[in-house]
């Protein structure tokens, strides 16, 4: 910074407030100042003037697996109005493993994050490290909350189990149930979900008897999964499956292909399968998966505008929680 001032000619202090704020500095100042830019090539160190700020301009987001397309969207979505709001969104993904989340969150405390987003692991957590983290920036967790006090931003599980109930319920079979991996908290709000919009309509629930493997290899999950199942007719109460997410419904379609059950609505179709979430690919599957649609963009916006909210506030803290569940969009499609 002392070479690229003298390079400018002009103060450090004043260079100094420029990569702070652009606007805060003269017109001409600016014009200077980014033409020596050009010519040097100098570019700050960003975590070494974050060290030096009491509060940083980088926000750290966390979530569970990269290659998830859910994930994707939302961290799109999150980096885009961070950038807006003049801050650097960093992102790491846990890769399924408590072990890395763990070291992912100790990363963002080393780096002076002024805050993070996190999609947790759930039970698989480490609540010590989430909660130290906690007490010294503001967090704001989606897709599944950690717990029900912590700043939340999410799909409301009831609303759109209820919608996808009532529609498998009106058009057919009622659905028994094909339950996720306990990789989060979604598993047993989504299982709870499904009950109690069962026992609304008087009907009588199924979940299907499914392995209690922790990982996020859904598709392939689900595949080897309803084969199994497949293979002993006696365990489906219904020719109607719902998946609790599309990434099962995938491994379920492949694995009634596989058996030679064709999947579709209708007489001539052994069996409906519908999801939940509204996967990018799911309008492509063969049949289009029947769903609900989680809003990701929303989410995201949401997300980082709580987050934004709770840094403005930092100094003043107001008192309660803030959770926020979005609806879901039926989607008709020709799997169901």
């Amino acid at each position: 910074m002392e070479d690229f001032s003298s390079f400018v000619g002009l103060s450090r202090p004043t260079v100094s407030k420029y990569f702070n704020d652009p606007s805060s500095v003269r017109k001409k100042t600016r014009d200077v100042i980014e033409e020596a830019l050009k010519k040097s090539g100098f570019r700050p160190n960003i975590f070494a003037v974050n060290l030096n700020r009491r509060r940083s301009n980088i926000i750290g987001i966390v979530v569970p697996t990269s290659i998830d397309p859910f994930y994707m969207a939302l961290t799109r979505r999150i980096e885009l109005i961070a950038n807006e709001a003049g801050f650097h969104a960093f992102v790491l993904s846990a890769d399924g493993r408590a072990d890395i989340e763990d070291n992912a969150i100790k990363t963002f405390k080393s780096m002076n994050v002024a805050g993070a987003i996190i999609a947790p692991l759930g039970s698989a957590a480490r609540p010590k490290t989430l909660e130290q983290l906690g007490q010294s920036i503001p967090l704001v967790y989606v897709d599944s909350p950690l717990d029900e006090t912590s700043a939340f931003v999410g799909t409301d599980n009831r609303q759109s189990f209820g919608l996808i109930v009532d529609y498998l319920c009106r058009s057919g079979e009622p659905p028994c149930y094909f339950g996720m991996p306990h990789v989060n908290t979604n598993a047993l709000t989504r299982e709870t979900a499904y009950l109690e919009a069962m026992a609304r309509l008087g009907m009588e629930p199924h979940i299907l008897p499914v392995s209690e493997a922790v990982n996020w290899d859904f598709e392939r999950f689900a595949f080897e999964e309803a084969g199994r199942l497949l293979e002993k007719p006696g365990e489906l109460k219904s020719r109607t499956i719902l998946c609790a997410n599309d990434r099962l419904a995938f491994g379920v379609i492949a694995a009634a292909w596989q058996k030679g059950l064709t999947v579709g609505h209708g007489t001539d179709y052994d069996l409906r399968i519908a999801g939940h979430d509204d996967h990018p690919l799911s309008q492509y599957a063969c049949p289009p998966i029947t769903t609900v649609a989680q809003n990701y963009d929303e989410i995201g916006r949401l997300a980082i505008q709580l987050l934004l909210h709770k840094l403005d506030e930092a100094d003043h803290p107001a008192p309660g929680r803030e959770q926020i569940l979005l609806k879901s969009e039926l989607m008709l499609r020709r799997s169901a």
